[in-house]
Order: C-alpha cells, then structure tokens, then sequence
C-alpha cells in the first residue's frame, strides 16, 4: 500500500493547536501529514511513524468515512488519550511489521 507524506499541513496544524503539541502528525486516508517536523525527521521515528500506519490501517479496515465516524465518536466519548483507536496505535508503536506493509511515497 502506498502512503504519502504532507509536511507543513495545515490539517496537522489545527492538530497540534487542538493538542497543544510543537509537532503532530495526523493521518487521513493513506496520507499523513505533518506539521513542525520535517519527512525526514519523521522517517527517522521509528516509533511515531509505526503510530501514524497504525492509523493508516485502521482507514483500510474501515473505510475512509467509517474511520472518521468512528474515531470521532470515540473522541466524543473518550477524549484523545483513551480513544481506542489511539490506544490502538499506542500499542502498535514498536510493530515494525507495518513498516513492511506500505510504500511510502
């Protein structure tokens, strides 16, 4: 699967403000974008980029639409931290299997 890379998105932005993070990454669909980190540097963290294909994956197993319903329900009811899909993606941090599963772009 091929998954891009947007640096200095203005989605990832709204994220950090929302977060109030420096940086932050935010995934929609196969795209993940960034903000205050370059490709680069982002490629270089193993840990966060495993985080961000987790949620590249849970796209595919729901469906663009479905994903963005559910983790904003989630989100609602959980808040960020103890969204599950955030755990999810937590826990999936050192699965470097999922670097084997996608091309990045």
């Amino acid at each position: 699967m091929k998954v891009n890379i947007q640096e200095n998105s203005w989605l990832a932005k709204l994220a950090a403000a929302k977060l109030k993070a420096g940086q932050a990454a935010i995934v929609f669909g196969n795209t993940i974008h960034l903000n205050n980190t370059s490709r680069a540097e982002f490629l270089k963290d193993k840990e966060w980029l495993c985080h961000e294909l987790k949620h590249v994956e849970q796209y595919r197993q729901y469906g663009f639409v479905g994903f963005l319903v559910k983790y904003l329900i989630e989100w609602i009811r959980n808040g960020y931290y103890n969204n599950r899909f955030e755990k999810e993606a937590r826990e999936n941090e050192s699965d470097i299997s999922l670097l084997e599963k996608v091309k990045i772009i």
